[in-house]
């Protein structure tokens, strides 16, 4: 039998969730296969999580990007200042063009923003301020802000800030990714959420990417992910589990500390953790050490906080939390925990909490849904509790942007439905530090009203690993998990 229907006849004996490769190793230069874990749920709208997608693939860029650092780096911009008060800055944009091959220009940039801006609901980058920006002349765009916003270029590095070019807007209450965008790659076909197909943009303004194209598919199953790097069906495969880390060729694995951590959240609206003393006694009841040591076999570690060492500076400057409720006997009624499974280990984690709280004395159900129901079913408070892995630099890069929308009333990604006035209030007064070492000390002040609540139960920091194939090179390590495939990306 030959290679090619050996592959065949091992795609055919894979149900469809694996995302089987149908070609052999294409050959040096060639495209790029990458298997991503999350499937796109709202048909690439880059307001969502699926601007992340647009952003690992090379697709979609903004005024800024997030630098290893986690600085503002130029992107669209090639520089910027701030006005007196922090509520008016000048970006001036670079000299590119869009996919479709129409100039950027400040307008279009001013009119990507706006757009942004008119979500509902608001994306969470933009949770906190009120956000406008207009052209100022044909390279100049003025971006303003209600409040004072020292960290308004990390804000614009995010996904759901980038700039596609008037004709992505021509139907009302949509963005028409395909061929509009300004990266290195332009995306020309989505078959569902399964796979996608790019090619090169060989007008980037950064020059041609190496690879002439990416073939993307999308495979929760993080087993067949693995596979798939291990067979040589794919070149870069996104998110390994840790189970199979030590199984594959240590030359193909590349790991990273990352900002992201497991947590536990906690329905604070209805339900039985509406009961302070109820959420402590969850608290109490849990053993991260566990987590860390069997679930994550070493590649995380128990969690100090809401932010992990992969931010240095937290280790020296975190506050103990203050007035946690005492915890009290659990209530008898059944509590629902409610977790994903494109990480595949959180369904894992979660039995791991059930075992410990019901040793406590709760009595716990489990669900496992795919990623996108979770969020909104968790969001409508379906659930009594959420696990969950959360990457607290991916919005904004700023930590207390992640605390607007996490944790506030307002907050737009608030899956424990916390509204507690001191926590606001922590939020608030970190939100007017502009000195970067006074705002690391309001995080932190902020984290510990965070945590005094018992709302959520941050349990592991995690490290992140991906698969690349051996020949290829050029990949992005970003600790963000925002670049994946850039335009020194090739075979």
């Amino acid at each position: 039998m030959t290679a090619y229907r050996r592959l065949l006849a091992a795609c055919l004996l894979v149900p469809l969730a694996s995302g089987c490769f149908a070609t052999a190793a294409p050959a040096d230069g060639g495209r790029l296969r990458v298997a991503l874990a999350f499937p796109p749920s709202q048909n690439f709208s880059p307001y969502g999580q699926d601007g992340y997608l647009l952003s690992r693939l090379g697709v979609a860029e903004g005024l800024t990007r997030l630098a290893a650092d986690g600085t503002a780096a130029p992107a669209l911009a090639t520089s910027w200042t701030a006005g007196d008060d922090s509520r008016a800055w000048s970006f001036t944009v670079r000299d590119a063009r869009f996919q479709d091959g129409t100039p950027v220009t400040a307008a279009a940039v001013a009119d990507a923003l706006t757009r942004a801006t008119q979500r509902k609901p608001v994306p969470p980058a933009l949770t906190g301020v009120k956000l406008t920006a207009v052209a100022s002349g044909e390279r100049q765009v003025r971006v303003g802000t209600d409040v004072p916003d020292p960290v308004l270029p990390l804000r614009l590095s995010n996904p759901a800030l980038a700039v596609f070019s008037p004709k992505a807007y021509e139907q009302p209450g949509a963005v028409d990714v395909r061929g509009t965008a300004t990266g290195p790659f332009a995306l020309k076909e989505i078959t569902g959420t399964t796979a996608a197909t790019l090619d090169r943009f060989d007008g980037y303004w950064g020059g041609p990417a190496r690879a002439p194209g990416l073939d993307a598919k999308f495979v929760a199953d993080g087993t067949a992910r693995a596979n798939a790097l291990r067979t040589g069906q794919a070149d870069i495969v996104e998110a390994l589990p840790v189970a199979q880390v030590a199984s594959l060729d240590q030359q193909q694995v590349q790991e990273k500390a990352t900002p992201r951590t497991t947590v536990l959240y906690l329905n604070t609206k209805s339900g039985v953790f509406a009961d302070p003393g109820v959420r402590a006694a969850a608290r109490e009841a849990i053993d991260t050490s566990v987590l860390a040591r069997n679930v994550y076999e070493g590649h995380a570690e128990p969690a100090q906080g809401l932010f992990g060492p992969a931010l240095t500076w937290t280790q020296h400057k975190r506050i103990p939390p203050e007035g946690r409720a005492k915890a009290v006997r659990p209530p008898s009624n059944v509590i629902t925990i409610a977790t994903h499974s494109s990480r595949p280990e959180l369904p894992e984690a979660a039995q791991v909490l059930q075992q410990q709280l019901q040793k406590a004395g709760f009595t716990v159900k489990l669900e496992v849904l795919d990623s996108a129901r979770l969020d909104s079913d968790a969001l409508a408070g379906k659930f009594d509790a959420v696990v969950s892995s959360r990457n607290v630099m991916l919005e904004t890069g700023d930590p207390v942007s992640v605390l607007a929308s996490d944790y506030t009333c307002a907050g737009g990604y608030n899956l424990a439905k916390v509204c507690e006035r001191r926590v606001d209030d922590a939020v608030a007064a970190a939100e007017r530090v502009a000195d970067p070492a006074r705002r690391q000390d309001a995080v932190m002040a902020a984290e510990a009203a965070v945590l005094a609540t018992d709302a959520v139960i941050p349990l592991v920091h995690l490290k992140v690993a991906t698969g690349i194939g051996v020949p290829v090179q050029g990949t992005v390590a970003d600790p963000y998990e925002r670049a994946l495939v850039g335009p020194g990306t090739h075979r």
